[in-house]
């Protein structure tokens, strides 16, 4: 293989792992037939790479034949199916650390997920409180085009604890960007005594590629001085059957937008 045909197999492998399935095989084929390649990517973010991918094809690897540059891009995308159809799971950790188990920080893994998106983000949390990083996190992700939706236990401050204010603690940057959806009382069960039932999930999902899992709420201490155990898994069913959950019970009502 030449300079020119690795050029294009090292940006293929890139443009696979940042594009959605569909959008590289729309390129691979326009590019086969010679068709306009870049107005095959309907989304302005994903357009923008894919011609960024074709004046690099054009400009520096100009001889690697349009039959060559599809089958670079189809195999780019098998590898990266591959790649995400194989699942790793890793502890995530707030509290006193041991030398002998160096596991990830909390706010480390969520910062991950979110930073990983380039589609979708659905972010839910029981306690939200004094979170910057991850509020500019979704912030990042909105300017990218990624489609966000944060589900939270209550818009309103938690029983006893002022300081819980959600939509506050999300700020209007977050507000603004982002679809909120809250759990409305009459959706709920009770027990015998009328006692409702509680939203006390907590995780992070992207593109049904990334699952943080954890007892942490996106609190300032939960991030510091709690202790916190959870899981980061990439890859796999698992994360895309958590995301496709929360967007059923959008759809059917169980959740509502705020």
């Amino acid at each position: 293989m030449d300079q020119t045909h690795t050029l294009i197999a090292e940006a293929a492998t890139k443009l696979a792992s940042e594009m959605p399935a569909a959008n590289v095989e729309a390129l691979a084929s326009a590019i086969q037939v010679g068709q306009s390649a870049v107005q095959a990517i309907p989304h302005l973010h994903y357009r923008s790479l894919a011609a960024e991918f074709i004046d690099l094809w054009m400009n520096q690897a100009g001889t690697v034949s349009q039959e060559s540059v599809a089958l670079a891009l189809r195999t780019a995308l098998h590898a990266e199916r591959v790649h995400r159809e194989t699942q790793v799971v890793e502890l995530v950790w707030t509290g006193p650390s041991t030398e002998a188990h160096p596991f990830r920080r909390t706010e480390q893994a969520i910062l991950q997920v979110l930073d990983s998106a380039q589609q979708r983000i659905t972010l839910v949390s029981y306690a939200v409180y004094r979170i910057p990083n991850i509020c500019e996190a979704l912030v990042r992700a909105a300017r990218r085009g990624v489609k966000i939706n944060v589900i939270v236990e209550t818009p309103d401050k938690l029983e006893g604890e002022n300081e819980y204010n959600t939509l506050r603690a999300l700020g209007d940057d977050v507000a603004v960007c982002s679809a909120v959806y809250y759990w409305p009382k009459d959706q709920r069960g009770r027990d015998d005594s009328g006692k409702l039932g509680i939203l006390h999930v907590k995780c992070a999902v992207a593109d049904g590629r990334w699952l943080f899992l954890s007892s942490a709420n996106l609190t300032e201490y939960a991030f510091t001085i709690n202790m916190e155990l959870g899981v980061l898994v990439t890859s796999g069913k698992m994360p895309g059957q958590v995301q496709e959950h929360f967007d059923r019970m959008t759809r059917n009502g169980i959740l509502a937008r705020i």
